[in-house]
């Protein structure tokens, strides 16, 4: 999947990825990890290693290079999105909402809610309320949202 003109595309992931989604995760984590006294060098890149998913996993690939990653998993009869990380030098330029889009309209044609967890206080969550996503529930640490299929998001125009 890409988009045309776009300079993206995904492809899916290798187990060869697993070490540099690790790394990737525990770059653009750290930051609400620490903020909520949860930074653990360790633990983070293990979390990503524990759930890898070659099959889910998609891999965003901009010039060659590794911009980042999204996971998409089956469960609880839902779409969970999981594992989106981009690369720092990717964020705020609008390859977030351009790969949420892309998942989006996949899930939307399949007919599934999608649902994810962000950490509290996180920059993502204005991302995810742009593209439809509600709170469904939360607690100190995570916000659990939702999206039905076909949600309208002003993000779309």
């Amino acid at each position: 999947m890409s988009a045309p003109g776009a300079g993206w595309a995904l492809r899916s992931a290798a187990a060869a990825d697993v070490e540099k989604i690790a790394e990737l995760r525990a770059v653009v984590m750290r930051a609400d990890l620490e903020r909520l006294g949860r930074y653990d060098e360790h633990r983070v890149r293990q979390r990503l290693r524990d759930s890898f998913s070659t099959r889910h996993t998609s891999i965003i690939v901009i010039d060659g290079d590794l911009g980042g990653c999204v996971t998409v998993r089956p469960a609880e009869g839902r779409q969970w999105l999981e594992h989106f990380y981009l690369a720092p030098p990717w964020q705020g330029r609008g390859l977030g909402s351009a790969v949420l889009r892309a998942v989006l309209e996949r899930t939307d044609a399949q007919g599934m809610t999608m649902a994810l967890n962000v950490l509290q206080g996180s920059a993502a969550r204005r991302l995810y309320e742009r593209h439809g996503f509600v709170v469904e529930a939360q607690d100190p640490i995570d916000v659990f949202m939702v999206r039905p299929p076909g949600a309208s998001t002003a993000a779309k125009a």
